[in-house]
């Protein structure tokens, strides 16, 4: 489904709808894909939900803003899980990122779906305080999904 997204209409996306794309492998492992929901510049948000095969992860990232998230199936373990000091959650949870919140790497051991909205950039780094490898502003996720969609 082709769409792009502006900032002055309401929005419902019926998931069914809408096609999966993979998320980028410089910013995951493991064949996550995505639905960008919407963008919301006013906020500096973007929605998104995600697929995640056993054995994905999403590479260490940076919570610039705060974020909240429901799992929707599956099993997420974040900061190394609960037997690293951080928390295994499984589904159905939610769950709230706090500013400045870092994640080493967020995995799922099992196949997990979940949904999440960014309030503000998501910074993906090589290591905590590491160098940035990509900022996730909520119009580099339009800029990437609209890229996803052309062809």
């Amino acid at each position: 489904m082709n769409r792009s997204f502006s900032p002055v209409e309401c929005r419902a996306v019926e998931l069914d709808k809408v096609a999966w794309v993979p998320f980028p492998e410089a910013l995951s492992a493991g064949g996550i894909r995505w639905k960008l929901l919407n963008v919301a510049p006013e906020l500096g948000s973007w929605a998104a939900i995600f697929e995640c095969p056993a054995g994905s992860s999403f590479n260490s990232h940076h919570h610039i803003g705060p974020g909240e998230y429901y799992l929707t199936k599956g099993k997420m373990e974040v900061r190394g899980g609960s037997e690293d000091g951080g928390d295994t959650v499984v589904a159905p949870a939610y769950g709230y990122e706090a500013t400045s919140a870092f994640h080493g790497r967020t995995y799922f051991p099992v196949d997990s779906e979940f949904y999440m909205t960014f309030l503000g950039p998501l910074q993906f780094t090589d290591a905590p305080g590491g160098q940035t490898i990509a900022l996730v502003t909520w119009d580099s996720a339009q800029a990437a999904w609209e890229a996803s969609q052309a062809g």
